[in-house]
């Protein structure tokens, strides 16, 4: 495992962070372990759209409109 050591953590963030870690049951590393690997887990919006650009157009089978109607029709 690599080491992080953060500097110059705003006093109110580093208090948030260190109730939230208590309350949770968790040392403060423990915690902010979880809250970083949460964070690296989700996609940037650039990485978002890298995906949606490499999976390329989609054509739906039916339009919005059948869809719908076909939606609403099992409704009567």
């Amino acid at each position: 495992m690599a080491l992080l050591q953060i500097r110059d953590v705003p006093d109110e963030v580093h208090r948030t962070l260190k109730a939230r870690a208590a309350a949770a049951g968790l040392s403060l590393s423990e915690y902010s372990r979880g809250v970083l690997g949460q964070a690296a887990g989700r996609p940037t919006p650039a990485e978002l759209a890298a995906r949606v650009t490499h999976r390329g157009a989609v054509t739906p089978a039916e339009s919005s409109v059948d869809a719908v109607r076909a939606i609403r029709d099992v409704g009567e």
